[in-house]
């Protein structure tokens, strides 16, 4: 190899380098930062989200959680009640008081949930550079974690990619991108902005209520691309009405779930789940004010919840 040729090949290596290792820490917010997205929100935008209540109608965007609730395996549920006496059967106190209790076994990941930045990264690295062996233990994350997050009081933003893509439920596979996430938004008069939680309506969570087996089996959903474009937007959380937000079977055959670690790891993005915007839809409704106080469970990588939609 002569020296012309050599010179050649260290540029075009070193020009390749960036496609080949891409440097998505330290995050924009920090290199000590563990909130993500949270951080594009503010008591200003608190106070614009809140003016968006018109009607005061409360739309709850939680589903059923339940022992037939459609699960990624092993998930599953499972809740005991237990009777509060003596042990003999007997009542408390001279007014014979009675009570119950419920013992929970469950994951955290089935029904309506949130996913934190601890939930997926790549090659055990997690959102910021975390590494995997200096916060994951089995009792719990010690960075992280859901329990850490504040509330996530915000503008809400409902595309509903099933008028745009004309069919009442979408297919399996069907991605949607930044050219589709445009459309949507333009068609409902939109724009998407800074500190903003997104939600998709594909239409996908009524066949739960039919087929688990199918609902289960893939989705349509978000693409690398859809979420690459909403994480430069600022987005707080992007959610959809489906058990797993992305497409699946994903856009490039062999990738495990890309989003998740694209929203997360990368751009420090919560990912809801299971989102019933069936109402909102049938509704109209495009934007409304978004509130969710997650569960406070110490160490948890993610969690159910029930946040609410006010028009």
């Amino acid at each position: 190899m002569t020296t012309r040729h050599l010179l050649i090949w260290v540029v075009s290596s070193l020009l390749a380098a960036p496609a080949m290792a891409e440097d998505w820490y330290p995050s924009r917010y920090g290199a000590d930062d563990t909130l993500g997205a949270i951080n594009n929100l503010s008591a200003e935008s608190v106070v614009k989200a809140a003016r968006l209540v018109e009607t005061g109608k409360v739309y709850g965007l939680g589903v059923e959680t339940g022992p037939t609730t459609p699960a990624y395996g092993p998930r599953r549920y499972q809740m005991t009640v237990l009777q509060l006496d003596d042990g003999r059967g007997i009542p408390f106190g001279k007014n014979r008081a009675t009570g119950n209790d419920d013992l929970m076994n469950t994951w955290m990941g089935i029904g309506s949930q949130i996913d934190g930045l601890g939930h997926m990264g790549i090659e055990h690295v997690y959102y910021n550079g975390h590494k995997a062996e200096d916060f994951v233990t089995p009792s719990g994350l010690t960075k992280l974690s859901v329990d850490a997050l504040p509330p996530i009081v915000a503008r809400g933003v409902l595309l509903d990619m099933t008028k745009l893509l004309g069919k009442e439920i979408l297919d399996a596979g069907t991605a949607f991108n930044e050219k589709e996430i445009q459309a949507a938004a333009h068609a409902a008069g939109l724009e998407i902005g800074r500190g903003d939680v997104v939600l998709f309506h594909t239409g996908w969570l009524n066949v739960a209520d039919t087929n688990p087996t199918r609902f289960m089996a893939g989705e349509p959903g978000l693409g690398v691309g859809g979420a690459k474009h909403l994480a430069s937007l600022g987005v707080v959380a992007v959610g959809a009405d489906s058990w797993g937000l992305e497409v699946l079977p994903t856009e490039v055959e062999g990738e495990f779930f890309p989003v998740h670690p694209e929203l997360l790891a990368k751009n420090g993005v919560y990912i809801l789940e299971s989102m019933d915007t069936r109402a909102l839809a049938a509704d109209g409704v495009t934007e409304f004010l978004f509130v969710l106080g997650q569960p406070r469970f110490v160490g948890s990588v993610q969690a159910i919840i029930n946040p609410v939609a006010i028009r």
